[in-house]
């Protein structure tokens, strides 16, 4: 049944994923936790697992979903370049902080960012492409922000990367194919650092690498980089205004939850 559940949060990740140029670390990570919870893993560690796992599936997924926006030439390899040296060292930076933070206040930080995230989808509006593309400098100082926010919170980065882009003048479906090739970096370093954290043996659960559920993992993996690629082909057919309205509010709902509950009460 567990797999199932995997496999199924895999396809709902990937469409969302290339869809909306969101890292599916924003669906992954808050199904994880749940999941994880309901299973009886330690509190302690089920966190940060769920955000290790998520960044290590968007190494795989991240890989489709690029592949279809650089077909569509919605990808600014220019942008990308220029922004990536910062996603490394960021990438690095948060990792490094996550793991240094209990399991409540890593919740609630992520609900926090959850409700952020879902008020950027329901009232902001992409600008229209016009005005002059981002510096080197700029793109450089913007990734190792996003960098670190991203392996933070166990996600791909779209959700920081693509209104930056956007505010900045780049066309939106550029901004979205641009966002998808920033995942790729963010997460290899995430999953390196994940990956070699050793887990205090009396938090650890079977079958995991460092901070990595790899049964979690290969479910998402499995139906998330096919899943990755038709979202990837329904952005660029489709108006999803309704559906992202909709996403938000649901997203709104899970950040409540988790601040809620990681309250003192």
């Amino acid at each position: 049944m567990d797999y199932l559940l995997y496999l199924a949060l895999g396809a709902v990740a990937g469409l969302i994923s290339g869809l909306f140029g969101l890292g599916g670390g924003v669906v992954i990570v808050p199904l994880l936790i749940l999941s994880f919870d309901l299973q009886g893993m330690a509190p302690e560690i089920s966190t940060h697992i769920a955000i290790g796992t998520s960044l290590a599936t968007i190494l795989v997924t991240s890989l489709s979903s690029i592949y279809t926006h650089h077909q569509r030439r919605s990808i600014r390899w220019d942008l990308v370049k220029h922004i990536t040296p910062g996603i490394l060292l960021g990438a690095l930076l948060g990792g490094l902080l996550a793991l240094s933070l209990n399991g409540r206040l890593l919740q609630l930080l992520f609900g926090g960012f959850l409700m952020l995230v879902a008020l950027q989808m329901l009232i902001y509006k992409p600008l229209s492409g016009e005005g002059s593309s981002p510096k080197p400098l700029s793109l450089s100082i913007a990734g190792t922000v996003i960098g670190s926010l991203s392996t933070l919170f166990g996600i791909g980065g779209g959700s920081l990367t693509t209104p930056f882009l956007a505010f900045r003048g780049i066309k939106i479906h550029q901004a979205v194919g641009s966002a998808a090739a920033c995942g790729f970096p963010i997460a290899l370093v995430a999953t390196v650092v994940y990956a070699s954290t050793a887990i205090p043996l009396a938090y650890l659960p079977g079958d995991t690498l460092g901070y990595i559920f790899v049964p979690a993992w290969l479910g998402i993996v499995v139906t998330g980089t096919p899943c990755a690629r038709l979202g990837a082909l329904l952005a660029h057919r489709t108006d999803a205004a309704l559906l992202q309205k909709l996403f938000g509010i649901l997203l709104l709902l899970l950040g409540g939850r988790f601040i809620w509950l990681n309250l003192p009460h």
